[in-house]
């Protein structure tokens, strides 16, 4: 069953954070991931605290093991060293839903 990972990060250096976000992209397709929200064109809060620094992203997974097998990976935790010092990050992975009966 396929997982999703939602990403929130809030931005402190958007210049140092997008050498992240590149390579970032790049593993993420690597390691049979795609994304489905990266950088919204059109993004509005309608309820809470959400402000415009935060990015949202979210990547379809083949399953909730593939995600834990990328975010785990010796490959991300040298890339994920890119976003130290220029954001604050929050990470959720989610199983998608089963058909209902």
């Amino acid at each position: 069953m396929a997982a999703y990972m939602v990403i929130i990060a809030e931005i402190h250096d958007r210049e140092s954070f997008m050498a992240y976000a590149v390579e970032a992209a790049k593993l993420v397709e690597k390691m049979g991931g795609t994304y489905h929200v990266q950088r919204p064109i059109k993004s509005e809060c309608l309820e809470g605290q959400w402000p415009d620094t935060d990015r949202l992203v979210i990547s379809k997974w083949p399953s909730f093991e593939a995600a834990k097998d990328f975010w785990h990976s010796p490959e991300y935790n040298e890339v994920k060293k890119l976003r130290a010092g220029n954001s604050t990050v929050r990470v959720r992975l989610v199983e998608e839903l089963s058909a209902l009966s």
